[in-house]
Protein backbone atom coordinates (compact mmCIF):
# COMPACT_ATOMS: atom_id res chain seq x y z
CA UNK A 1 0.00 0.00 0.00
CA UNK A 2 1.51 3.30 -1.10
CA UNK A 3 0.39 6.88 -1.75
CA UNK A 4 2.88 9.00 -3.64
CA UNK A 5 2.85 12.49 -5.14
CA UNK A 6 5.56 13.58 -7.54
CA UNK A 7 5.98 17.23 -8.55
CA UNK A 8 2.30 17.93 -7.77
CA UNK A 9 1.10 21.48 -8.40
CA UNK A 10 -2.44 22.78 -8.13
CA UNK A 11 -4.40 26.01 -8.50
CA UNK A 12 -8.17 26.40 -8.54
CA UNK A 13 -9.61 27.12 -12.01
CA UNK A 14 -9.87 30.80 -12.80
CA UNK A 15 -7.28 31.89 -10.22
CA UNK A 16 -3.53 32.41 -10.24
CA UNK A 17 -3.08 31.53 -6.58
CA UNK A 18 -0.77 28.55 -6.22
CA UNK A 19 -2.19 26.11 -3.67
CA UNK A 20 0.33 23.30 -4.12
CA UNK A 21 3.70 23.88 -5.73
CA UNK A 22 5.86 20.99 -6.96
CA UNK A 23 4.96 18.84 -3.98
CA UNK A 24 6.69 15.50 -3.45
CA UNK A 25 5.65 13.01 -0.78
CA UNK A 26 5.26 9.30 -0.18
CA UNK A 27 3.23 7.48 2.47
CA UNK A 28 4.76 4.06 2.22
CA UNK A 29 2.76 1.76 4.51
CA UNK A 30 -0.62 1.23 6.17
CA UNK A 31 -1.18 3.14 9.38
CA UNK A 32 -2.30 6.40 10.88
CA UNK A 33 -0.47 9.21 9.12
CA UNK A 34 -0.98 12.97 9.17
CA UNK A 35 -1.07 16.04 6.98
CA UNK A 36 -0.18 18.92 9.27
CA UNK A 37 0.25 22.67 9.02
CA UNK A 38 -1.40 26.02 9.73
CA UNK A 39 -4.69 27.06 8.15
CA UNK A 40 -4.67 28.11 4.52
CA UNK A 41 -1.60 26.22 3.29
CA UNK A 42 -3.45 23.69 1.14
CA UNK A 43 -4.01 20.67 3.38
CA UNK A 44 -7.71 20.26 2.55
CA UNK A 45 -7.10 20.95 -1.13
CA UNK A 46 -4.49 18.20 -1.15
CA UNK A 47 -6.85 15.85 0.69
CA UNK A 48 -9.67 16.48 -1.78
CA UNK A 49 -7.39 15.84 -4.76
CA UNK A 50 -6.55 12.44 -3.27
CA UNK A 51 -10.11 11.75 -2.15
CA UNK A 52 -11.60 11.76 -5.67
CA UNK A 53 -9.72 8.77 -7.04
CA UNK A 54 -11.42 8.84 -10.45
CA UNK A 55 -10.03 12.34 -11.09
CA UNK A 56 -6.49 11.88 -9.79
CA UNK A 57 -3.95 13.97 -11.70
CA UNK A 58 -1.07 11.89 -13.07
CA UNK A 59 1.22 13.23 -10.33
CA UNK A 60 -0.73 11.24 -7.71
CA UNK A 61 0.10 7.54 -7.61
CA UNK A 62 -1.77 4.98 -5.50
CA UNK A 63 -0.72 1.36 -5.16
CA UNK A 64 -3.04 -1.34 -3.79
CA UNK A 65 -5.79 1.20 -3.11
CA UNK A 66 -9.09 0.47 -4.78
CA UNK A 67 -11.29 2.63 -2.55
CA UNK A 68 -10.40 6.03 -1.11
CA UNK A 69 -12.86 7.88 1.12
CA UNK A 70 -12.83 11.49 2.30
CA UNK A 71 -14.57 12.58 5.51
CA UNK A 72 -14.62 16.10 6.89
CA UNK A 73 -15.69 18.24 9.80
CA UNK A 74 -19.21 19.69 9.62
CA UNK A 75 -20.40 16.94 7.26
CA UNK A 76 -24.07 16.51 8.02
CA UNK A 77 -26.67 13.76 7.72
CA UNK A 78 -30.46 14.24 7.49
CA UNK A 79 -31.57 15.62 10.85
CA UNK A 80 -34.94 13.93 11.20
CA UNK A 81 -33.64 10.35 11.69
CA UNK A 82 -31.94 9.05 14.80
CA UNK A 83 -28.20 8.44 14.98
CA UNK A 84 -28.86 4.73 15.51
CA UNK A 85 -31.03 4.55 12.39
CA UNK A 86 -28.31 6.14 10.27
CA UNK A 87 -25.70 3.65 11.47
CA UNK A 88 -28.04 0.69 11.07
CA UNK A 89 -28.74 1.59 7.45
CA UNK A 90 -25.06 1.81 6.45
CA UNK A 91 -23.78 -1.25 8.35
CA UNK A 92 -23.73 -4.50 6.38
CA UNK A 93 -24.90 -7.53 8.34
CA UNK A 94 -21.37 -8.90 8.56
CA UNK A 95 -20.21 -5.68 10.22
CA UNK A 96 -22.79 -5.62 13.02
CA UNK A 97 -20.20 -6.56 15.64
CA UNK A 98 -17.78 -3.92 14.34
CA UNK A 99 -20.53 -1.31 14.45
CA UNK A 100 -21.15 -2.06 18.12
CA UNK A 101 -17.43 -1.91 18.91
CA UNK A 102 -17.21 1.52 17.32
CA UNK A 103 -20.37 2.79 19.04
CA UNK A 104 -18.95 1.72 22.40
CA UNK A 105 -15.49 3.18 21.75
CA UNK A 106 -16.95 6.45 20.45
CA UNK A 107 -19.25 6.65 23.53
CA UNK A 108 -22.41 7.00 21.46
CA UNK A 109 -24.69 4.39 23.05
CA UNK A 110 -26.75 6.94 25.07
CA UNK A 111 -27.27 9.02 21.91
CA UNK A 112 -28.52 6.41 19.45
CA UNK A 113 -32.17 7.41 19.85
CA UNK A 114 -31.42 11.12 19.42
CA UNK A 115 -32.11 12.77 16.09
CA UNK A 116 -28.99 13.84 14.26
CA UNK A 117 -29.82 17.57 14.47
CA UNK A 118 -30.13 17.29 18.25
CA UNK A 119 -26.51 16.24 18.66
CA UNK A 120 -23.61 18.58 19.31
CA UNK A 121 -21.06 19.10 16.53
CA UNK A 122 -18.61 16.73 18.21
CA UNK A 123 -21.29 14.06 18.55
CA UNK A 124 -22.34 14.51 14.92
CA UNK A 125 -18.72 14.14 13.84
CA UNK A 126 -18.40 10.89 15.78
CA UNK A 127 -21.54 9.42 14.17
CA UNK A 128 -20.37 10.49 10.74
CA UNK A 129 -16.91 8.98 11.21
CA UNK A 130 -18.39 5.61 12.20
CA UNK A 131 -20.45 5.76 9.00
CA UNK A 132 -17.21 5.87 6.99
CA UNK A 133 -15.43 3.24 9.06
CA UNK A 134 -18.25 0.78 8.34
CA UNK A 135 -17.64 1.06 4.60
CA UNK A 136 -15.02 -0.85 2.63
CA UNK A 137 -11.96 1.32 2.05
CA UNK A 138 -8.20 1.19 1.65
CA UNK A 139 -7.49 4.84 2.48
CA UNK A 140 -9.68 7.06 4.65
CA UNK A 141 -8.92 10.78 4.87
CA UNK A 142 -10.03 12.44 8.12
CA UNK A 143 -10.18 16.19 7.48
CA UNK A 144 -10.78 17.57 10.99
CA UNK A 145 -13.23 14.68 11.38
CA UNK A 146 -12.77 14.62 15.16
CA UNK A 147 -13.12 18.37 15.68
CA UNK A 148 -15.16 19.40 18.74
CA UNK A 149 -14.49 16.04 20.45
CA UNK A 150 -12.83 16.34 23.86
CA UNK A 151 -9.15 15.43 23.96
CA UNK A 152 -9.32 12.28 26.09
CA UNK A 153 -12.09 10.72 23.99
CA UNK A 154 -10.42 11.80 20.76
CA UNK A 155 -7.23 9.98 21.74
CA UNK A 156 -9.22 6.87 22.68
CA UNK A 157 -10.95 6.94 19.29
CA UNK A 158 -7.62 7.26 17.45
CA UNK A 159 -6.15 4.30 19.34
CA UNK A 160 -9.28 2.25 18.63
CA UNK A 161 -9.08 3.01 14.92
CA UNK A 162 -5.39 2.03 14.86
CA UNK A 163 -6.18 -1.25 16.61
CA UNK A 164 -9.22 -2.26 14.53
CA UNK A 165 -7.94 -1.09 11.13
CA UNK A 166 -4.20 -1.81 11.28
CA UNK A 167 -4.15 -2.91 7.62
CA UNK A 168 -5.71 0.34 6.33
CA UNK A 169 -4.15 3.71 5.60
CA UNK A 170 -5.43 6.92 7.21
CA UNK A 171 -4.52 10.56 6.56
CA UNK A 172 -5.42 12.64 9.60
CA UNK A 173 -5.69 16.42 9.31
CA UNK A 174 -5.60 18.15 12.69
CA UNK A 175 -4.22 21.31 14.27
CA UNK A 176 -3.24 19.50 17.49
CA UNK A 177 0.57 19.35 17.37
CA UNK A 178 0.99 17.12 20.43
CA UNK A 179 -1.66 14.67 19.29
CA UNK A 180 -0.21 14.33 15.80
CA UNK A 181 3.34 13.91 17.15
CA UNK A 182 2.22 11.23 19.60
CA UNK A 183 -0.15 9.04 17.59
CA UNK A 184 0.77 9.46 13.93
CA UNK A 185 3.39 7.57 11.96
CA UNK A 186 4.44 9.59 8.91
CA UNK A 187 3.67 13.32 9.21
CA UNK A 188 3.65 15.50 6.10
CA UNK A 189 4.25 19.09 7.26
CA UNK A 190 3.12 21.99 5.08
CA UNK A 191 5.18 25.16 5.53
CA UNK A 192 3.35 28.36 6.42
CA UNK A 193 4.84 30.67 3.79
CA UNK A 194 2.41 31.68 1.03
CA UNK A 195 5.27 32.79 -1.22
CA UNK A 196 7.54 29.74 -1.03
CA UNK A 197 5.77 26.42 -0.57
CA UNK A 198 7.62 23.79 1.46
CA UNK A 199 6.84 20.22 2.42
CA UNK A 200 8.69 17.94 4.78
CA UNK A 201 8.05 14.38 5.94
CA UNK A 202 8.70 13.74 9.64
CA UNK A 203 8.41 10.50 11.60
CA UNK A 204 5.96 10.61 14.52
CA UNK A 205 6.00 8.48 17.66
CA UNK A 206 3.13 6.30 16.36
CA UNK A 207 1.90 5.23 19.81
CA UNK A 208 -0.45 2.27 20.00
CA UNK A 209 -2.77 1.11 22.75
CA UNK A 210 -0.88 0.51 26.01
CA UNK A 211 2.30 2.05 24.57
CA UNK A 212 4.18 4.24 27.01
CA UNK A 213 4.69 7.72 25.59
CA UNK A 214 8.33 8.71 25.20
CA UNK A 215 7.93 12.35 26.20
CA UNK A 216 11.45 13.34 25.19
CA UNK A 217 11.06 11.81 21.75
CA UNK A 218 7.65 13.42 21.34
CA UNK A 219 9.07 16.82 22.26
CA UNK A 220 11.80 16.36 19.66
CA UNK A 221 9.20 15.49 17.04
CA UNK A 222 7.14 18.56 17.94
CA UNK A 223 10.25 20.74 17.62
CA UNK A 224 11.07 19.31 14.19
CA UNK A 225 7.51 19.99 13.04
CA UNK A 226 7.62 23.58 14.30
CA UNK A 227 10.97 24.13 12.56
CA UNK A 228 9.46 22.80 9.32
CA UNK A 229 7.00 25.72 9.29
Amino acid sequence: MRLECSNLSFSYPGTEIIILDKMDCAFTRPGFHSVFGPSGVGKSSFAKLIGVKANHPPEIITENMNTILYSYNMERLPGWASAGTHLQKVAPQEKTALKQQLIDAFELTPLLNSRFHQLSMGQQNRVNLIRYLLQDFDLLILDESLANVDEKLREHIILTIKKLFSDKMFLYISHNLMEVSTFCDQIMVFGSSQQTKSYQMIEGQNCLEKTLIDHERRDQTMLRIMNAF
